[in-house]
């Protein structure tokens, strides 16, 4: 991977952290994804009008089916995020989410198309694995620690459970777009921007239907919605620019060193617990992941 690659991938993955960070802090149901995507339209509309809007007559159907599909796409993986956000700590379910997808691509491959990991594949296999392992079950997995209470041992699971269908959707719109940038010449900066124009209306139905909290959700949220606003295009945009410079099986496992800020970031911000074992956990999915991708 070049030099320039992989310094927008290492800075994209601290940005992504971070959104995820304010998204678990200040994180709500179908407004805050509403309020999101809305903000998007309006914080990025400078830029698109300055460098992309003449791209937008060149694009051909497939195009457009390319960025629709990532919009529906994209919806389906935030709100999946927002909910696990919600049901469960950050330390677990972004770490999961961030692995879960490498390591089903995986799967996929050996089980429906014939392939074989080999030896880098079978141990990256076992540090995803490993790692979940370490963040869901933490000093308990070597018999040590107090028995979990009810609830604690409710919020890993969900944390398992929303990561990996949050992974799968990671999964599948790292394809549509790396796609779309790689072979249809859509721009990063268009493709990321007006997927978010489309999940405004796609989203607004679900958000009318508790239109009575809408305004106090966002006084309560906002400086969540501004940060996930700001932050996620730029850090989405810089991966896609990484993807035009590099193999996508390269930018998308190396892309995962957010998993350690997120890690350090939830245990410090947040005062998640057994930070060290999770910590532990998302470096040894991080490994996993590179040895997948080799």
């Amino acid at each position: 991977m070049p030099a320039s690659a992989l310094a927008l991938v290492l800075t994209a993955a601290l940005l992504h952290a971070l959104w995820n960070l304010a998204a678990k802090r200040w994180g709500g149901g179908p407004h805050f994804v509403f309020s999101c995507a809305l903000g998007v339209t309006v914080l990025w509309l400078p830029a698109v009008l300055w460098v992309g809007l003449s791209e937008i007559p060149h694009w051909s159907l497939t195009a457009w089916a390319f960025v629709a599909a990532s919009a529906l796409v994209h919806l389906a993986y935030f709100n999946c995020l927002i909910a696990g956000y919600r049901a469960a700590d950050l330390t677990v379910v972004y770490p999961v989410a961030r692995g879960s997808g490498p390591l089903l691509s995986a799967l996929a491959a050996v089980l429906l198309l014939g392939e074989h990991l080999g030896l880098h594949g079978a141990l990256g296999l076992a540090g995803v694995v490993g790692g979940i392992l370490l963040i869901t079950m933490g000093p308990r997995l070597l018999g040590r620690g107090v028995p979990q209470a009810a609830e604690a041992a409710r919020r890993r699971r969900a944390g398992l459970w929303w990561g990996a269908a949050t992974g799968t959707l990671i999964a599948g719109y790292t394809v549509l777009d790396g796609y779309a940038v790689k072979v249809l010449l859509v721009s990063p900066l268009m493709l990321d921007y007006f997927g978010n124009v489309l999940r405004v209306p796609l989203q607004l139905p679900v958000a009318l239907r508790q239109a009575h909290s809408f305004w106090p959700e966002l006084r309560r949220s906002w400086r969540g919605v501004l940060a996930v606003a700001g932050l996620g295009p730029l850090a989405y945009i810089l991966v896609l620019m990484a993807m035009q410079e590099a193999p996508l099986s390269r930018v998308a496992p190396a892309r995962e060193v957010s998993m350690l800020f997120a890690a350090l970031l939830g245990g410090q911000l947040l005062g998640e617990g057994e930070r060290g074992w999770r910590l532990a956990g998302a470096a040894l999915i991080g490994a996993g992941v590179f040895g997948l991708a080799l």
